[in-house]
């Protein structure tokens, strides 16, 4: 079964200027009202994909990240592994939210996991 992209990600030194630049230039609501500072995307368009921005944490690069949702992460992130892949953040549940996990491709390119 095909797995959708259900989420993207944008994430740098200074996620608050981010979070502006972004909702100034697109029109997006961006709720970041949370004790992670995380902005929630809202587009404002019915079906379009969510997204959130914020801080890149201690020792993250700046970058853009997608998220794909997977029935088993595990396997998944195994599955990149066995293509040349590589696990960048295992198997992570953030309570009452989302259970999620990160690998990179071949060429470094990293990929969110979301589970299904």
């Amino acid at each position: 079964m095909p797995s959708p992209v259900v989420h993207f990600e944008v994430v740098g030194k200074d996620g608050q200027a981010a979070q502006k630049f972004y909702a100034d230039l697109f029109g997006w609501k961006i709720d970041a009202n949370n004790p992670m500072k995380y902005g929630i995307v809202d587009t404002g368009v019915e079906g379009a994909i969510g997204g959130g921005i914020g801080e890149a944490p201690p020792g993250q690069h700046s970058g853009i990240t997608f998220y794909v949702q997977v029935n088993d992460l595990q396997t998944c992130l195994d599955k990149a592994e066995s293509l040349g892949g590589k696990t960048i953040m295992p198997v992570t549940e953030i309570p009452n939210m989302v259970t999620l996990a990160q690998f990179a491709d071949p060429e470094g390119h990293v990929i969110g996991l979301v589970k299904g």
